[in-house]
């Protein structure tokens, strides 16, 4: 944009800082426009930002959700969760989703459409400026399958990255899959040294997996493990690995020696997630005890495991939880 007016990258890089790192569209103040305030005014003026605009907000015990309007009209939603000293931002990266897993309210509306870098990244600039929140962490496990949109998940990612903007490191970054093989391959091919990658996997044997996620009939377990295999993993990092636990359907005994058979060799941390009810969601949650029960099957396994509290249940803001059908559209797998 500055070279239409005739400046260079010294200028651009004054619009970026600007934009991502102060959140600010006035230029006229800034050292490399103090010669010509005139400029930057009219550059603040012909500036064309995403038209994306906030348009409900909802906060349950300090986790913030937030419901934005795209340029067509479309809803995405994005949650802000404080933890611990550190507050993570949860995105999405579609309108709706085409994997349809069986558990998830994202799940039911179906695929719309990709959302743009742009409409990623407002997402950040909205929590960060629009709300004064500070953003430490970013996960990619809002709305939609960000795997399935690897350009511009990718893409945003960079942006979300760069030291003259937002300025986040990748090892604070997650992108989560529901098991998209392609996605996982072609992600580790671009080396984006140190981000962080994450399979929502909720079954060890494919027949119940392709029961509750139909992702497995394309990309079953065997060829997803071959590509976390050879995904590349810093020393000392992990993959972690999402396994959402429903009453009676993947929580027995059983069901978490198989999941470490299937995990042997992999450098992992297993989050498990109680189930949070959503929409005509069939499946219940196990009870406290059984929760802790299979964690410590999991745990006797030798695996590394964390039991992740749901937050923002009551204004549908905890895993799986995002979205409505009423938004949707109706491509699914």
């Amino acid at each position: 944009m500055s070279r239409r007016y005739g400046k260079g990258m010294y200028h651009a890089a004054a619009l970026y800082r600007e934009i991502f790192k102060k959140g600010s569209t006035s230029f006229a103040k800034t050292i490399e426009f103090s010669r010509s305030p005139s400029l930057a005014v009219q550059l603040a003026g012909d500036l064309r930002l995403p038209s994306c605009r906030i348009i409900a907000t909802q906060e349950e015990e300090g986790v913030l959700k937030f419901a934005s309007a795209l340029a067509d009209d479309r809803t995405i939603e994005s949650v802000i969760i404080p933890a611990r000293g550190r507050t993570t931002l949860c995105v999405s990266s579609q309108v709706g989703c085409r994997m349809g897993c069986r558990f998830c309210a994202t799940g039911e509306m179906g695929y719309v459409r990709n959302l743009t870098v742009e409409e990623i990244v407002w997402q950040v600039h909205a929590a960060r400026f629009k709300l004064n929140r500070r953003v430490d962490n970013i996960v990619f496990m809002g709305m939609g399958e960000p795997l399935d949109n690897l350009a511009n998940v990718t893409g945003a990612v960079r942006v979300i990255g760069d030291q003259r903007g937002f300025d986040m490191a990748p090892s604070h970054i997650t992108v989560s899959t529901a098991g998209h093989a392609d996605g996982i391959r072609d992600l580790a091919a671009l080396n984006i040294r140190k981000l962080r990658l994450a399979v929502s996997l909720n079954a060890s044997n494919d027949e119940l997996r392709t029961r509750l996620m139909p992702i497995n009939q394309r990309y079953p377990l065997s060829r997803i493990k071959q590509e976390l295999l050879a995904f590349p993993v810093e020393k000392g990092g992990v993959i972690f690995i999402e396994y959402v636990l429903l009453e009676g359907i993947n929580d027995s005994r059983e069901d978490a020696i198989g999941l470490a058979r299937y995990l042997t060799g992999l450098p992992v941390r297993v989050n498990v997630i109680a189930f949070n009810p959503s929409g005509s969601n069939i499946y219940t949650a196990p009870g406290e005890e059984n929760v802790r029960r299979f964690c410590g099957w999991l745990a006797g396994e030798k695996l590394f495991v964390r039991l992740r509290r749901s937050r923002g249940q009551a204004i549908m803001a905890a895993c799986g939880q995002l979205g409505s059908a009423a938004l949707g559209g109706e491509e699914k797998l």
